[in-house]
């Protein structure tokens, strides 16, 4: 317990966070650690301070990371589905708050942070002071949350600037993934003040391309990067293509600054690597390149012409399939907007396509059909740089037009982190990984890395924000919890030139002058020529030569030295040179070279032993101290040349490179001098005239016999009557005469030589002149030999070379030199006539072989004959063996290959050699024919990898030899590796399919003739299957058990771990092993940071390598500042990098000799209970010591051991605390239980009732919570499904054709069966080319302008043309003008402009276009209709089919009576079924009879009726077909199967249960159908009615139809009051009348589960932010312009106009009838419902107020609170309309042409002609009346050409 109070008192009082400097090679390192980790560093641009966004807090550190404040951020009580205010909301804990978002806003001087939690909101905080907020609010609701509460979901941000009514307001962009509880918002604009409707941090811009649901998680979209450039606003991430593929691209989206509609979002893919090998992004960042990267980027070729200031986007990728390796690309903004712009130009000219490849995308859109369809100009291209509202949006690149890349630079690992730096027009790149280093790399056409950044952040990733302080000098780094400001460069630890070049460092170089290595900027006289050397240039100040070149170390002079490379001396500037200790004034000459005197010859150093010259550096510098450079120079001494070839004195010393001569008088060598001449100097290369003895004969002199040598003496002149001696080391310091012959001839007399060390060696002989001792110059070399050396037997003697003369002597029995072997000793005159003795043999291998023969044997012995064809004859056993000729070794060895030994005869006998001359060797031991028997093999099983160790037992195995056998299994080799009494071999590769193979045969061949078997004795199994493998990483110190799990291992004998380092490998086998688990040491690696390790494991011969197994660097422990611990406190060691690769269980700590407890490991501290029992030290110090034991304090992971400290270890006696502590705590304890009990009993009754009360309060309100929060997560769970469905393309859109028909023709009298909807007209075949002629003709007609407005004018005069004629006649009309559509919309136009005078001029304005009372007005409806026919399916079909199958889906969860179409849940308190009735969910397992054996669940209530029951399972079991396609509820039928018999289902059947008159509907409660029941689904072949099908006869049916009061779940309440009357009292809770406004409240819950679905329809609806439809801005504007044209028309009347022309005409008519968009069924229960939203929407358009009272409809009341929300949504539709660029007559036009040509020739305009004929043919007179009035008719000849339709279509004669 005491340890624990230790622990949480450490953990209270330790400080959160600490800066400190270090020292790493005196290179000052400032760091910062924080005690939770780092998301988010920003840096302000004004005052260089660092802005730390880590877990919990908000850190100001100083530049120098100094810790200047502190905003603690969390944790914070919250819930992942809570709303913020997080009082309102349930279920809440304290939940961390990790920093997403840190923004510096300079110009208000405040720090914007958004963190994860209370849905990403964010709040601004003082940039001089964090601890100070500036705004934080949490009640501004879903337009306010910015960031992610998901961890892994990354958001980044951009400042801008926003524009509005004359403003600039500050904004910030924000990309985000996707979170399932986030905003939806990929891309955001939030402002950063309050401005009228706006709040703080609300997004600005709607624009639904980029913002909405498209974005589930299947896009993966993983931000990194967000920057501003020339105007646009740059996003960087990673994202699959198209949701189907997990493989993520990288992808760039740029948009305008100034765009805020997002019109002008596109994105491009950037391809980094071979086949876009790095796929995926980590980080990047965005600079200059540089002078010299920019000229290596454009002579690339690969990214065209950059310049030094263009921008680059330097980005660090990696792959998804391997992260062992990264790679750093470039892509220059030039290049990435010029792909855009081509991207861009493509989709609004080229209809998408380049050079005729189609090369935009439509990103986030199911949609197939073509987007491209605008034909701007490509000279006006520029106007729309940034989209417009009439123009595709977003796009995206396809992948063939991605910005590709080679990359520049790989690393191994994973890199997260980018920097660049521009020095001296080169480019330095600093790349961060995610083991915590930071590589330095110059950027050049060859880009290398030559340096890390100092300090000691190994082992934790580096964070992607790497930046540079405000100077550029040095760098943050960011890690998990650490920032470190490191220096950019660590020029001056250089000290010298060659140290400082060699680093390679674009920002040193060699400050020459000063001597010192810098950065240019720090060296005065950089600009000088040669003043400051680039390092890595590689090049330092060098003396070149000097003259003279060497001198003799006995001369002085002064020397010339040569230093081209020398900068400029100035006047001022002093040189000086220094050799050895002499100093001398150096003097500049005019050729640019130094004089300096070289010291006298006594002060030069002595020559060395072994050479003949010294070497002393001359050392120039300038300036008293600074060393320019140096050079060794030679001086040499004559007198040492000698040393080198003492025999040859004379020849060394004139072939010296010094140009010495010799002096032969007195035997020097000496320094050339001209002035000394005579017969006895011999100059410099004159070798030929040295005195000197050469051409010894013999050259070949035996051991043992002393030879007379005669050899040549030359330039012997001045020698004449000398005395020479002659000697070598091997005559033992015996020096002989030499005599004189001859000329030029001398003789030696010989020596006897000994040596026995080989058999020949090589001796100079030297020749000394007796008189003055000294040697001569000899080159006599001659070999001495020893015969007997290698030739042990009289065979190997006479092999010997002639030329050596040896002779075997027999009385010897040695092999010796001719003259040393008397004839007397073999009786013979000549010894080389002499007979070897017979054949010895000593040896036969192997000894035994089997019967069949075929094995070789090796025979071994002496004499053997001395050539090949010496052997004559050989026997085994009495059986030839033939002789193998090409392995004969002379005298010694024979082999032969033994034949099969004859039936019968003996097995075992002699080996017998025959050699020339008839001599035999016969053998002492014998040999054996056998046959091998092999029995068993072990083990019987292995993997078809191989690698297994097989070992064969048996009899006689060890017959032959192990060359003679080969194993084999079946037809797998198995490699012999040892040969015994028992064989054992590994197998190898089993190839073959089959696995498990047949029981194999193993089979054993001896030699070339036997074969033995073992039938079905092994068999190969699978490899065996590795499943995975933990941990995942180790410290490169190795030792940490890696459990490997999987099976098949019990088959495998060796198991091993190794790893592959760069260069370097290491093992280490398994200690532990069974079936399904191995278990390894991981092997110990060399702690090299740089390298990349691969782990694989072995399995015999089968490998696997583990991925995700990383090696993290050995951890670093600090000092223990504690020295002195008690059992009762607690150890705490700190250092950095603990759980990188280890856990609490796995480390191990020891105090001396005893073992403590790890407690807690975390990454940077551990916990440590001490020892109970007193430790002592591992090795003791001596007894006398009386001082308290230090003992090390040891941890150990793995194999790595580390003392960490010394410790003292004292026991304190706690005897005291233990009386104390139970003598106060016991009595106090005592007290408060008496006083607790006391007020407890005293209070108890009262509050128990209290209790009772409020329990059932809160039960009643958790009820009512409950309920909402579960049906709406229900909701919203199930929705999901339908979500997938959509997002599948599931959303069951009408076409075209069927789209017009049911809105134009549905409402009609006919309905379904109007004539437009069915084409069919009856027409005889006879007439039939007639009438279509003539309807050609009458649609000529109606396209001519003059005679349709008088039509319809006509039409509306007539009083018997009502409302129903007028729709009727305007959608034919749309029909027939359909493939000219302008031209319709042109007589729309010219109608309504006389509809607007007559309602502005003689009737109230605001009334115009309320109804439908006039053609023109039908015909505006159907004009809307057709163009929003696009926007329906692109954008608000969608969340209106959502909102549809939510409504249907929360009315079906509950009861719905059949009978009286109400709903327990619905909208319409009309429609709200008034009692409670109970009922349960069932799960019914339905099988579709003749569709497969799939079962299909489905949920039901058991209230349902059979009908409501097929109805759901038709839906669920056909949800992939749209409505029209699935079979009816008639035409199935329903069979349950409770045992070995079925039953029919039906709605109303014999067994029906019957209340009075009434009859209840069957339900599944009726036939107690229960959970889980199959129910079989089958077709009928004729529809009947649901209840005629379980009938046995007419009769039984007929008394069913008699009485048809039927009613479902409740009964009308008249027939209930009267049965009450009749039986008194009724108890039935089904029968007792319900006071249904209990029931009201359930609106409201069905309103609130609703209610997102709702609100979303409504958004993609009125939000102009996202695409208007042309067709909405271009009418809104007409009636804009007209309403200016008169005086008295108001915004609010032009308000009404707008609405009644297209919300109240347009939306509420397909809101309440879906049908007429999608191809579904809509029941009466949801029509109800719909109508109570689309009441609401109209009541939002309306500018009028609505009173509420107690006795407003439930309907009004229901959406009450909203209708204000509402109201402003279309406010601000139509201002945001207003503001649009306009849409031109042309564009209008074109759209139109496009509807025309896609869709006309679907459409059934014959039919429409004809229909629109009838009326022609109606009013005809009228018509012909109202022509022949109008003199433009009657010049057009109208009257004529109708009275000729009319005769042809109505086959009558006119009086024409």
């Amino acid at each position: 317990m005491a340890s624990w109070v230790s622990l949480l008192l450490f953990v209270f009082c330790q400080s959160t966070s600490q800066a400190r400097e270090e020292s790493h090679n005196n290179i000052p390192i400032l760091e910062f650690t924080s005690e939770t980790s780092i998301s988010n560093v920003v840096q302000d641009p004004l005052t260089g301070r660092i802005y730390l966004g880590a877990e919990n807090f908000i850190f100001q550190l100083g530049p120098s990371l100094q810790l200047e404040a502190r905003a603690e951020t969390g944790p914070k009580q919250d819930a992942r589905t809570c709303t913020p205010p997080a009082s309102a909301c349930q279920d809440t804990k304290l939940m961390p708050n990790i920093n997403k978002l840190l923004l510096v806003h300079p110009a208000n001087g405040s720090l914007i942070v958004c963190g994860s939690r209370y849905r990403g909101i964010c709040s601004l905080l003082n940039l001089t002071n964090v601890e100070q907020s500036l705004y934080y609010s949490d009640n501004k609701g879903e337009r306010t949350y910015v960031a992610s509460i998901e961890e892994h979901v990354n958001v980044v941000g951009v400042m801008s600037t926003y524009l509005k009514d004359g403003h600039t307001f500050s904004v910030f962009l924000v990309g985000k993934g996707y979170g399932s509880l986030d905003s939806t918002k990929l891309i955001s604009t939030r402002i950063l003040q309050d401005y009228r409707d706006w709040v703080v941090f609300e997004s600005i811009i709607e624009a639904s391309t980029v913002q909405t649901t498209p974005f589930v998680p299947k896009y993966l979209h993983d931000f990194q990067h967000a920057f501003k450039s020339d105007g646009f606003v740059y996003f960087l991430f990673s994202r699959t293509l198209d949701g189907m593929d997990t493989k993520n691209l990288t992808f760039v989206s740029r948009l305008c600054e100034d765009d805020y509609h997002y019109y002008s979002h596109t994105e491009l893919q950037l391809t980094c690597g071979q086949n876009n090998e790095y796929n995926k992004v980590q980080a990047a960042y965005v600079a200059s390149p540089g002078k010299e990267l920019s000229r290596v980027m454009t002579e690339s070729n690969q990214y065209g012409k950059v310049h030094p200031w263009n921008k680059v986007l330097f980005m660090v990728a990696s792959s998804d399939d391997d992260d062992s390796k990264s790679a750093l690309c470039l892509y220059p903004l030039n290049a990435i907007n010029e792909r855009l712009v081509d991207i861009i130009s493509a989709c609004y000219s080229d209809s998408g396509k380049i050079s005729g490849f189609p090369a935009v995308d439509i990103p986030y859109s199911s949609k197939t059909d073509e987007f491209c369809t605008s034909k701007i100009a490509k000279d006006t291209l520029e106007n729309f740089k940034c989209g417009a509202d009439f123009l595709p949006s977003p796009l995206a690149s396809k992948p063939k037009f991605a910005l590709h890349v080679q990359e520049e630079l790989t690393r191994p690992g994973l890199l997260t982190a980018v920097a660049v730096a521009v020095e001296n027009d080169h480019t330095v790149a600093f790349l961060g990984n995610n083991h915590g280093e930071v590589s330095k790399v110059h950027l050049t056409a060859e880009p290398y890395v030559y340096s890390k950044t100092p300090g000691n952040t190994q082992g934790e990733k580096v964070n992607k924000n790497l930046f540079f302080d405000l100077g550029h000098s040095n760098l943050y780094i960011t890690t998990e919890k650490r920032i470190t400001k490191v220096p950019v460069q660590t020029c001056l630890q250089k000290k010298d030139c060659q140290s400082c070049v060699e680093m390679r460092d674009p920002y040193c170089g060699w400050c020459v002058l000063e001597g010192r290595c810098t950065r240019r900027s720090e060296c005065r006289r950089a600009e000088e020529k040669n003043g400051w050397l680039w390092s890595p240039r590689q090049q330092c100040v060098k003396i070149v030569s000097f003259y003279p070149p060497n001198l003799s170390c006995k001369k002085t002079q002064k020397v010339k030295i040569n230093i081209p490379s020398l900068p400029a001396i100035g006047l001022s500037d002093r040189l000086h040179c220094t050799i050895a200790s002499f100093q001398s004034e150096g003097i500049m000459s005019e050729s640019g070279q130094v004089s300096c005197d070289l010291p006298q010859p006594s002060v030069i150093p002595p020559t060395p032993e072994d050479q003949d010259f010294v070497a002393v550096a001359v050392r120039i510098f300038v300036n008293d101290s600074v060393e320019l450079a140096t050079r060794e120079f030679k001086f040499y001494n004559c007198a040492a040349t000698v040393r080198k070839s003492e025999n040859t004195p004379c020849m060394s010393c004139v072939a010296s490179l010094w140009g010495c001569q010799w002096n032969t008088h007195d035997h020097t060598c000496s320094d050339m001098d001209d002035s000394v001449v005579g017969p006895y100097i011999i100059k410099h290369r004159q070798r030929a005239k040295c005195p000197q003895f050469e051409n010894p004969d013999p050259v070949l002199i035996p051991v043992g016999y002393k030879t007379r040598i005669s050899f040549e003496g030359i330039n012997l002149d001045l020698y004449q009557g000398r005395i020479f001696t002659i000697g070598t080391e091997l005559m033992r310091n015996v020096e002989e005469e030499v005599n004189f012959e001859d000329g030029p001839f001398y003789t030696f007399s010989g020596f006897n030589f000994s040596y026995d060390k080989s058999p020949e060696t090589n001796v100079l002989l030297y020749v000394k002149d007796k008189e003055s001792g000294k040697k001569m110059d000899s080159t006599l070399n001659v070999t001495l030999y020893n015969c007997s050396m290698g030739r042990e037997d009289c065979s190997l003697c006479k092999n010997a070379d002639s030329k050596y003369r040896c002779v075997w002597c027999a009385k010897q029995k040695a092999c010796v030199y001719e003259k040393l072997c008397n004839p007397d000793q073999h009786g013979s005159g000549d010894p080389y006539s002499i007979e070897c003795p017979d054949p010895q043999i000593t040896d036969i291998i192997p000894r035994f072989g089997p019967l069949r023969g075929g094995i070789s044997i090796t025979i071994r012995g002496s004499n053997l004959g001395i050539h090949k064809e010496d052997i004559k004859n050989i026997t085994v056993v009495g059986e030839p063996c033939i002789h193998q000729v090409d392995k004969y070794s002379v005298s010694t060895s024979v082999v032969c290959e033994i034949g099969p030994v004859a039936p019968g005869k003996q097995h075992q006998g002699q080996v017998e050699v025959e050699v020339k001359g008839g001599k035999m060797g016969t053998s002492s031991m014998f040999f054996t024919y056998r046959n091998p028997i092999p029995e068993t093999v072990k083990p019987s099983r292995g993997p078809k990898a191989g690698g297994t160790l097989v070992t064969i037992s048996g009899r006689f195995l060890d017959t032959g030899s192990k060359e003679d056998v080969k194993v084999t299994i079946g037809t797998v080799d198995c490699t012999v590796e040892q040969f015994g009494a028992e064989i054992t071999c590994r197998t190898g590769d089993y190839r073959a399919d089959k696995v498990p193979s047949d029981p194999l045969t193993v089979t054993v061949k001896y030699g070339k003739s036997t074969m033995t078997t073992i039938t079905s004795a092994f068999q190969f199994l699978e490899n065996p299957i590795v499943l995975d493998h933990h941990p995942k990483g180790s410290f490169v110190c190795g030792g940490r058990n890696i459990v490997v799990t999987g099976s098949g291992f019990d088959l495998i004998q060796t198991a091993i771990m190794k790893v592959n380092g760069d260069g370097s490998t290491t093992f280490e086998e398994a200690h532990e092993k069974n079936d399904t688990v191995i278990q390894f040491r991981s092997p110990t690696v060399s702690s090299s940071a740089s390298q990349h390790f691969r782990t694989f494991i072995h399995l015999d011969n089968w490998e696997k390598e583990l991925k995700k197994f990383d090696y993290h660097p050995d951890p670093v422990f600090d000092a223990l500042p504690k020295k002195v611990i008690t059992e009762a406190s607690i150890i705490i060691v700190t250092g950095r990098g603990f759980s990188k690769a280890m856990t609490t269980e796995e480390a191990q700590a020891f105090v001396g000799d005893v073992p403590c407890v790890v407690n807690t490991l975390q990454d940077d501290k551990l916990f440590l209970d001490p020892p109970s029992t007193q430790p002592s030290a591992r090795s003791r110090r001596h007894r006398r010591d009386t001082r308290p034991e230090l003992l090390d304090l040891m941890i150990k992971f793995g194999k790595g051991e580390w003392v960490v400290g010394s410790v003292q270890y004292e026991k304190k006696n706690d005897l005291s605390l233990y009386i104390i502590i139970p003598a106060v705590i016991v009595p106090m304890l005592l007290i408060i239980a008496i006083s607790v009990y006391c007020y407890r009993r005293k209070s108890q009754q009262a509050e128990r009732e209290y209790e009772k009360v409020k329990h059932q309060l809160e039960n009643l309100e958790e009820s009512v919570r409950d309920r909402c929060k579960k049906e709406f997560t229900d909701l919203m769970i199930e929705m999901e499904d339908h979500t997938n469905d959509l997002s599948e393309g599931r959303i069951p859109f009408l076409d075209y054709k069927t789209y017009t028909d049911r809105v134009f023709f549905l409402p009609s009298k006919d309905g379904a069966n109007d004539v437009m909807i069915t084409g069919r007209l009856d027409i005889p075949e006879a007439r039939r080319a007639t009438v279509t002629q003539a309807l050609n003709q009458f649609s000529n007609l109606l396209n001519s302008k003059t005679f349709l407005i008088n039509f319809i004018r006509t039409l509306e005069r007539s009083h018997d043309f009502n409302a129903r004629a007028k729709v009727y006649f305007a959608s034919l009309l749309t029909v027939a003008l359909h493939g000219k559509l302008e031209y319709y919309t042109d007589i729309m136009r010219t109608l309504l402009l006389e509809l607007m005078e007559e309602y502005v001029h003689s009737k109230n304005p605001k009334l115009m276009l309320r109804r439908s009372e006039t053609v023109v007005e039908r015909m505006l409806c159907n004009w809307m209709s057709i163009c929003l026919y696009q926007f329906l399916k692109d954008s608000a079909g969608e969340p209106l089919y959502k909102l549809f199958r939510a409504i249907k889906h929360q009315i079906e969860k509950g009861p719905v009576d059949a009978r009286v179409k109400k709903a327990k849940y619905t909208l319409n308190d009309t429609g709200l079924l008034g009692d409670d009735v109970e009922y349960s969910v069932l799960t019914l397992q339905v099988f579709v009879h003749g569709e497969g054996p799939d079962v299909t669940p489905v949920k039901v209530l058991n209230c349902d009726t059979i009908s409501q029951v097929k109805e759901k399972i038709i839906e669920q079991v056909y949800r992939n077909l749209p409505y029209s396609q699935r079979p009816k509820v008639d035409s199935v039928t329903l069979e349950w199967r409770p045992g070995s018999t079925g039953q029919i289902l039906s709605d109303l059947d014999l067994t029906s249960q019957k209340e009075g008159r009434w009859k209840r509907i069957n339900t599944l409660a009726h036939y107690n159908v229960r959970d889980n029941a199959t129910l079989v689904l089958s077709r009928v072949l004729h529809t009947q009615q649901n209840y005629d099908q379980n009938q046995e006869n007419h009769e039984e049916r007929n008394a069913l139809l008699e009485d048809d009061k039927v009613f479902h779940l409740v009964r009308p309440a008249d027939e209930l009051d009267e049965i009450k009357s009749k039986r008194g009292s009724i108890k039935d809770k089904s029968m007792t009348k319900a006071i249904t406004e209990i029931y009201l409240t359930r609106l409201l819950s069905v309103k609130g589960t609703l209610q997102q679905f709702v609100d979303d329809f409504f958004r993609s609806v009125l939000c102009s932010g996202a695409v208007v439809p042309p067709a909405v801005k271009y009418f809104f504007d007409f009636l804009d312009e007209q309403a200016l044209k008169h005086n008295n028309v108001d915004d609010e009347t032009i308000h009404i106009w707008k609405t009644n022309s297209l919300p109240l005409r347009f939306w509420v008519n397909i809101l309440k009838n879906p049908h007429f968009i999608f191809d579904v069924h809509v029941s009466e229960v949801v029509d109800a419902s719909l109508s109570v939203i689309a009441q609401t929407f109209m009541d939002a358009c309306t500018k009028s107020e609505h009173k509420l009272s107690r006795d407003s409809p439930s309907n009004k009341l229901l959406y009450a609170k909203e209708i204000s929300t509402y109201k402003k949504m279309v406010d601000d539709y139509y201002k945001g309309i207003r503001q649009m660029v306009p849409v031109s007559d042309q564009d209008m036009n074109t759209h139109l042409a496009e509807v025309s040509r896609s869709h006309t020739d679907k459409l059934n305009t014959q039919v429409a002609l004809h229909q629109l004929y009838q009326y022609a043919s109606k009013y005809y007179d009228g018509i012909i009346a109202s022509l022949d009035e109008d003199p433009a008719a009657q010049s057009k000849q109208l009257t004529l050409r109708l009275q000729q339709i009319a005769a042809a279509l109505e086959n009558k004669v006119t009086d024409l």
